[in-house]
């Protein structure tokens, strides 16, 4: 497929992690001296930083708008920052001395900003600017862009681009589903979306239902911040961690009487408040049908060519980054900008649809075939790697020997795993140890380090 020749502009709808590696990239390479297209990053949101920033609001915003993130209060990684560390920013670039393996977000999120600033990635992108539409036209080969300014409420001029980039993430809209009873509960019944401060649910009686990651974090956060007792609810089976006392678990919810939970073995409880840990639905009301992503969460999302390019329409013009499930996080999304990038410059010449149909459908096949959390760790380094290789990244992103650590360490005992410490790969430094155990540590303030 030969390089086009037609004028390149760029549009970057989300100014989270996912879109601002593909604008740090962009930066970075124009201070290598490459000439990059004209970009305009859109955000709805004030800042950058996406699901990072805390927004103590629910519901909807000054503006109307849906509340997009579901960050809480007292947010540590749940996952070692050895494995979402920038090989070429690194946490002692940053901070300069050594911190715990598991910071909270507060610190993340400055790790974030500070890497995004050694290239003023942020002149690229429009703050308070919600994207409304988007369509490809074909006789054109680009795409038109509507969006309304927030703050002064009003629509923009229509915008046109050669390439557009998705990256507005996919843990913004609740997955709801219903139970028999549910209207009639007298507590209080929110989706994890909402959930801002486990003190709230101090002396409280917890139904949980979910195992995902947001179950077992939102979970353990409620019984340090003082819950009475959990019960975790979950459809697939039981999450095998060695709980807290006040934390058990039971097979899915069946109906609700009154403050009575029924589960399917046939047991009861009475319970305070009930919160859905029930994940997030992919959602991108801005896309037509032709150019819509629709996917349950998956380590390979159907029809995108390197888990980026949409191959259905758009003219392999359309790109989404960090549209996977995840264990890898912030280095994945960095590995896909770059091959983005490269993708975009002409440095990565795309083959034939049927070639990536060929190459979605093996990748795919692959994931079938991994039915336990090492082998889908090994799936996802196995992507990540392929990406760098394809794209001539430089630097090893490997960590899957720290993920099936901290894996083991979270079956060992789940309230002491974030205890452990971990050595940067890129660096050699081990991390410090938290100067409280996670169970202890009440405070969520930068400064305590």
């Amino acid at each position: 497929m030969a390089h086009s020749k037609e004028m390149t502009r760029i549009g970057v709808i989300g100014a989270g992690p996912s879109g601002m590696s593909l604008l740090y990239h962009l930066a970075k390479m124009e201070l290598e001296g490459k000439h990059i297209p004209d970009v305009v990053c859109y955000e709805k949101q004030p800042e950058c930083g996406g699901l990072w920033n805390f927004d103590w609001r629910t519901g909807v915003d000054e503006h109307g708008e849906p509340i997009h993130g579901s960050m809480y209060r007292h947010l540590w990684t749940n996952g070692p920052k050895e494995c979402l560390e920038f090989p070429d920013y690194t946490f002692d670039k940053h901070f300069g001395k050594a911190i715990p393996s598991f910071p909270t977000r507060k610190v993340v999120l400055d790790y974030m900003n500070g890497r995004w600033k050694t290239v003023d990635a942020r002149r690229f992108f429009r703050v308070n600017t919600n994207v409304q539409k988007v369509i490809y036209n074909p006789k054109e080969n680009n795409f038109t862009v509507w969006a309304r300014d927030q703050v002064e409420d009003k629509d923009l001029p229509l915008e046109t681009f050669s390439h557009i980039i998705v990256s507005t993430g996919h843990f913004s809209v609740p997955n709801m589903p219903y139970f028999k009873g549910v209207e009639t509960f007298p507590g209080r019944v929110l989706h994890s979306h909402d959930f801002r401060d486990a003190r709230d649910f101090k002396g409280k009686r917890l139904l949980v239902i979910g195992s995902s990651y947001s179950a077992e974090d939102i979970s353990l956060h409620c019984v340090k911040f003082g819950a009475k007792s959990i019960v975790c609810s979950t459809r697939s089976g039981p999450m095998g961690f060695k709980w807290p006392v006040q934390i058990q678990e039971r097979p899915l919810l069946e109906r609700i009487e009154g403050q009575m939970v029924y589960f399917n073995d046939g047991s009861s409880t009475e319970v305070d408040t009930i919160i859905y840990c029930t994940g997030y639905k992919h959602s991108f009301r801005f896309l037509p049908d032709n150019l819509r992503l629709k996917t349950e969460n998956s380590l390979y999302p159907p029809n995108l060519y390197k888990g980026i390019i949409w191959i259905k329409s758009g003219n392999n013009k359309l790109m989404y980054i960090g549209m996977q499930d995840q264990y890898y996080t912030m280095t994945m999304f960095d590995a896909q900008s770059f091959w983005a990038c490269r993708v975009i410059l002409g440095e990565t010449i795309l083959p034939e649809k049927e070639t990536m149909e060929a190459d979605i459908a093996r990748w795919i096949q692959k994931l079938e075939n991994a039915t336990s959390t090492v082998q889908e760790i090994d799936f996802q380094t196995e992507y990540v790697m392929d990406l760098c290789h394809d794209s001539g990244y430089e630097h090893n992103l490997d960590v899957k020997d720290m993920f099936n650590h901290w894996e083991e360490t979270k079956i060992e005992n789940i309230t002491t795993y974030r205890d452990h410490v971990y050595k940067s790969k890129f660096t050699g430094t081990v991390s410090c140890k938290h100067h409280k155990p996670f169970m202890a540590a009440l405070d969520d303030r930068y400064e305590d380090l």
